[in-house]
């Protein structure tokens, strides 16, 4: 709902402009905004006005003007004065506020929806029906995007991000928990998969403005329809937690490009610490020296190409047999024969997301 705080801007500002003094109060005649502290004297006639049929009324040097939520009295508008002209400033603030309580509420009623949406709390009739209600297109091109920041403890990025992204009823921007911003973004026919990470390229860039050190941007595949938009947010929240163990040097990441590292991610540990004992038996990939897990790496980079990794890695070719014959006795795998390239390759990213889930028990 509207804050407290939003409230008293508002009288504050039409107080600037009309040089009349507002004060808004609940039914029981308690003070919400004010710019008269010392002025009291309108309380004990609140309560009497509330029980009356009249929407406004004159007591005294005082205009009362009732604002209401879903035809129920939710505030009582009061301005100071008893002229004609107070009157109608008092009533044009009214209609401000009302204006105002009601959009706050649809952007509440929205968000809330988003939020159940996203968390899959919703039966199919009813995310149509509160579509229709809030007037969101059902059949549109959307996709879920989740912002990871050490910033989001310290600053309110949810409306950061929805100041600066998000289109009048079209990208919603919200938080399922206090560690991750979630924006909805609505797509054009026209938009690719270029335009999305763009967005997520100026998410990032926004951040680093605002001191954040550590940023974390994943989005999920483009949806269709808005029952689709939770399957979105799902794989985007796969592709952030994959990409910090696969793709740790990069601060984008989407959902399509997790590659095998998507389904090594879903293996349970048990069957992960087997596999590893089949290829290595009691040793780990982690018994390697710095110099093998370098020569490793490079091979895999350079395609399994033997020259071109002795080239870069400025030693000569018999060197680089030498150590790939000396890993195969160790291990019995032949990294120059593709089948069991594969095989080390998997095995070195299942060690890797191991190492990662165990930091999480400690």
């Amino acid at each position: 709902m509207i804050s407290n705080q939003i409230l008293q801007n508002t009288i504050a500002g039409l107080k600037g402009i009309s040089r009349v003094d507002f004060a808004i109060v609940d039914i029981e005649g308690n003070d919400v905004a004010t710019t008269v502290e010392e002025e009291k004297g309108y309380v004990s006639a609140v309560a009497d006005f509330v029980k009356s049929p009249a929407d406004s009324q004159e007591v005294s040097k005082y205009q009362f003007f009732k604002i209401y939520d879903e035809q129920m009295i939710e505030y009582v508008l009061v301005a100071i004065g008893s002229s004609e002209d107070v009157y109608m400033i008092g009533k044009m603030a009214a209609f401000q506020i009302q204006s105002l309580l009601i959009a706050y509420k649809e952007r509440f009623d929205k968000d809330n929806f988003i939020k159940n949406l996203l968390l899959d709390n919703l039966l199919l009739v009813d995310i149509y029906n509160r579509s229709k209600k809030l007037h969101i297109a059902t059949e549109a091109k959307r996709v879920a995007i989740i912002v990871e920041s050490d910033q989001n403890k310290e600053k309110n990025l949810v409306e950061l991000l929805g100041g600066n992204l998000s289109q009048a009823g079209r990208d919603f921007v919200t938080a399922v928990d206090e560690n991750n911003v979630i924006v909805v973004k609505e797509l054009t026919e026209g938009d690719t998969s270029d335009e999305i990470e763009k967005t997520a390229k100026v998410i990032l860039e926004m951040l680093e403005k605002e001191g954040a050190l550590k940023v974390h941007v994943a989005y999920g595949n483009v949806v269709n329809e808005i029952k689709e938009v939770s399957r979105s947010y799902k794989e985007a929240k796969m592709a952030l937690d994959v990409g910090k163990i696969f793709f740790s040097d990069r601060s984008i990441i989407a959902y399509s490009e997790l590659g095998i590292g998507r389904l090594i991610y879903q293996l349970p540990i048990p069957l992960c610490k087997m596999f590893i004992r089949e290829i290595f038996g009691t040793k780990s990939p982690d018994d390697f020296d710095d110099e093998t897990i370098m020569t490793i790496h490079k091979f895999f980079e350079n395609s399994l190409n033997v020259s071109e990794t002795s080239r870069q890695l400025f030693i000569h070719r018999n060197t680089l047999v030498y150590r790939l014959d000396k890993l195969q006795k160790s291990t019995g795998l032949d990294l120059r024969v593709f089948e069991d390239a594969i095989t080390f390759k998997i095995a070195l990213m299942v060690v890797k997301y191991m190492k990662y889930m165990e930091s999480f028990e400690y």
